[in-house]
């Protein structure tokens, strides 16, 4: 994945909208700040996209607000997609205020902004929830494998507690690429689920219970 300004610069040279002497100073500033941008309280990572093909992720626990605002602008700026977890409202306010076109998932707790950095998935990604108390574990994967550029289907409240809620869905799991299984209590739901598939289970655990 290449740096989308950059691109757009050859591009814009290529055409020939843009003077090879005018390209030649924004090019020059564009890789000035890279591969991180120094904010004084965090380092921003925007060569992490060329690398992993995603841009910097953006923990929310442990920032301000304004913090979680300050890197979102910066990586929004520079044309790639923003993904803010375990962010709490007034972080997604004080993103707004600076990126209008974020959004807010409530229930995964999460600020997203999907730009045109971020090629198509092949297949669907599956997440599955043991029980609506993981809810919020779940929703935080969905939306992550979403503006990632996945597709996803939601299998929610399938715990092997009532396993016959999970076997009516066999043929959604069957139609998988991948499979995220978030449950609770014991976490009996994901060694059941990979028994029943041949695509790969990834399990995750939860606090609840």
């Amino acid at each position: 994945m290449t740096d989308p300004v950059i691109r757009n610069l050859l591009d814009r040279v290529h055409r020939g909208d843009l003077p090879p002497a005018e390209a030649e100073v924004l090019l020059s500033e564009r890789l000035r700040t890279l591969p991180f941008e120094d904010l004084g309280f965090a380092r921003v990572d925007h060569h992490r996209s060329l690398r992993q093909g995603f841009p910097e992720v953006i923990l929310g626990l442990g920032k301000t607000p304004a913090e979680i605002a300050g890197i979102a602008e910066r990586i929004v700026t520079r044309g790639q997609s923003l993904l803010v977890t375990r962010a709490e409202p007034a972080a997604f306010e004080a993103v707004r205020a600076v990126t209008p076109a974020a959004r807010y998932h409530e229930k995964a707790r999460a600020i997203t902004l999907q730009q045109n950095d971020i090629a198509a998935g092949t297949g669907v990604v599956l997440v599955a929830a043991a029980g609506t108390s993981d809810l919020p574990v779940a929703e935080e994967a969905a939306v992550t494998a979403e503006v990632m550029g996945n597709r996803v289907d939601r299998l929610y409240d399938v715990g092997v507690a009532g396993l016959h809620r999970l076997l009516r869905e066999h043929s959604r799991l069957r139609l998988a690429r991948v499979i995220v299984v978030v449950a609770g209590m014991e976490g009996a739901l994901p060694s059941v689920v990979a028994g029943l598939v041949q695509v790969p289970v990834i399990a995750v655990p939860t606090s609840v219970g």
